[in-house]
């Protein structure tokens, strides 16, 4: 009985023996490789399911990204051109519902060779870059989409052409816009990293502010329909997440003097 219970027996003190080294980063190389693959795994599940459950709610995914088109109707032009473009919505719905396990995977894996400070750091980042990216698709999806929509749907409609849109063309349009603005939206999280590493400075950022509005008034113009609304809509809110970057920077380095002091 007693010779049945020991290999369990070690084999419990070898699972917690690598955990204890897992928290502690005490992993040789090939260790490293294993823990990647575990959580891989992990995320490769996820999305996976993720996927699924998003597919089969897929009527629903899409009629969310068709209400800024209004009354528009909608066309696909290739036999598998639906299909394909229900596909591409439900990986890219799976991947934000799998995020947090996405993340979580993440931090689990690189959490044990940071130290104390550096794990709230990376933490913080994290969170603030989902809270961020949200904000900025949602702003894209309720303020930009309407305007840029009724602009090509509406003014630039003449008599006797319709405005009908291919289903696979509009659908990327969207997922594109709600994908630029969460990344530009980012910015203030980019110069937090660059003013961490002592990359940029307050002064940096100040003596280049002409260049950085003359660079975001372009972009704008290039991005949104040929009127000023539209151009302001997406401008005012990068000038304004520029110059809250500007006041991160000198938040860190105040710190940092007084840290060196």
């Amino acid at each position: 009985m007693s010779e049945s219970s020991s290999p369990t027996q070690s084999e419990h003190e070898e699972q917690a023996g690598g955990e204890e080294r897992v928290q502690s980063g005490e992993l040789t190389f090939v260790e490293h490789l294993e823990e990647l693959r575990k959580r891989l795994f992990i995320v490769v599940l996820a999305v996976v399911i993720g996927t699924g459950v998003c597919y089969a709610f897929i009527d629903e995914i899409v009629g969310v990204l068709e209400l800024p088109a209004g009354e528009l109707d909608f066309i696909y032009i290739s036999p598998p051109e639906l299909f394909v473009t229900y596909v591409r919505v439900a990986v890219i719905a799976g991947l934000v519902v799998a995020s947090p396990v996405v993340l979580f995977q993440l931090w689990r894996f690189v959490e044990p060779a940071l130290e104390k400070r550096e794990r709230r750091y990376l933490l913080f980042a994290l969170l603030m870059g989902i809270v961020f990216f949200v904000v900025g698709a949602a702003f894209a999806y309720t303020t930009v989409l309407p305007i840029a929509i009724d602009f090509f749907a509406v003014r630039l409609a003449s008599e006797g052409i319709l405005p009908t849109f291919s289903i696979a063309y509009y659908i990327g349009f969207v997922t594109s816009t709600l994908l630029a603005f969460g990344i530009v939206f980012q910015l203030p999280l980019f110069v937090l990293l660059l003013a961490s590493l002592g990359l940029v400075t307050p002064a940096f950022l100040r003596k280049y502010r002409k260049i950085v509005v003359l660079a975001i008034v372009l972009l704008s113009a290039f991005l949104t329909p040929p009127d000023v609304i539209s151009q302001l809509l997406l401008a005012g809110p990068i000038m304004l997440l520029y110059e809250f970057s500007v006041l991160i920077t000198v938040v860190i380095t105040r710190k940092k003097l007084k840290a060196a002091q």
